[in-house]
């Protein structure tokens, strides 16, 4: 795969600015890559201003989130890689079936439809929303505890808490009962078409313990591939929760998807 000046569209997850990917910026665009990392629409420039403006962020749902980032793809001069975490690592599957793309990596991705594990974890780590119906309409926070579980199990309580103060932010609260009623529902935005064979090479990345996304929900959403013909590998990093892609070990992470790219044809 050529690296020279393709271009790469980072999509964070929910709950978290898109400054997180700033690291992973330098690294890829060191290596030949012209990556960017838009955030979703209603994202202030800074997670501080987003903060502030909850309310631009409401009622923002997942179709809203990939018709957003459709149009930064087709303003490119070439398909970029889609690397997408988390509510990222959903879009980027539904990019990848409804645009033209060199590759996409999905990191910890939110269930697709057809995903069937709904671990004890996983419900815990939404439950800041889904508990209550009327969040579909609202933006929510997380608390540095409620953080702490969601994302940073794996990690110190003072890493946690420092990932929390800089990069946290609310998030829409429809992406998630969209998610969390896709099974329930004929048509859902969060369908992808997984048997096609006309999309770019997919990867999936899991951490192994994960409570926002767990092991077994990615390891399931892969399966679900299993009838293309198209690449669909998975990687699993070992000890590693939902901050995988930004807290002290995103260099492994960001080495594994840059070795697998560069493998693909």
């Amino acid at each position: 795969m050529t690296t020279s000046g393709t271009p790469v569209v980072f999509i964070h997850g929910l709950w978290i600015h898109a400054s997180s990917w700033e690291p992973w910026i330098e690294v890829f665009r060191a290596a030949g890559y012209d990556p960017i990392a838009p955030g979703w629409p209603g994202d202030a420039a800074t997670a501080e201003e987003t903060r502030n403006a909850p309310e631009r962020l409401a009622g923002v749902g997942l179709d809203d989130i990939a018709a957003h980032y459709g149009e930064i793809i087709a303003s490119l001069d070439r398909p970029p890689v889609v690397i997408g975490h988390s509510m990222g690592g959903l879009v980027a599957q539904k990019l990848n079936v409804s645009h033209t793309l060199h590759a996409a990596v999905a990191v910890d991705p939110a269930p697709i439809k057809g995903v069937r594990p709904l671990p004890l974890a996983q419900l815990r780590s939404s439950a800041p929303v889904l508990s209550n119906p009327a969040n579909g309409k609202r933006a929510v926070a997380l608390t540095a505890a409620q953080f702490r579980y969601a994302f940073g199990n794996a990690l110190t309580v003072a890493e946690s808490d420092a990932l929390h103060a800089r990069y946290a932010i609310p998030g829409p609260g429809r992406p998630l009962f969209e998610v969390a009623t896709a099974n329930l529902r004929r048509t859902s935005p969060a369908a992808v078409d997984v048997r096609t064979a006309d999309r770019a090479p997919l990867l999936f990345v899991s951490g192994e313990v994960d409570h926002t996304v767990p092991d077994v929900v990615t390891r399931a959403a892969h399966g679900l591939y299993r009838d293309s013909s198209a690449v669909a590998d998975l990687i699993q990093v070992p000890g590693r929760g939902h901050s995988l892609v930004f807290d002290h070990g995103w260099k492994d992470v960001a080495g594994e998807i840059e070795t697998w790219l560069s493998r693909q044809a």
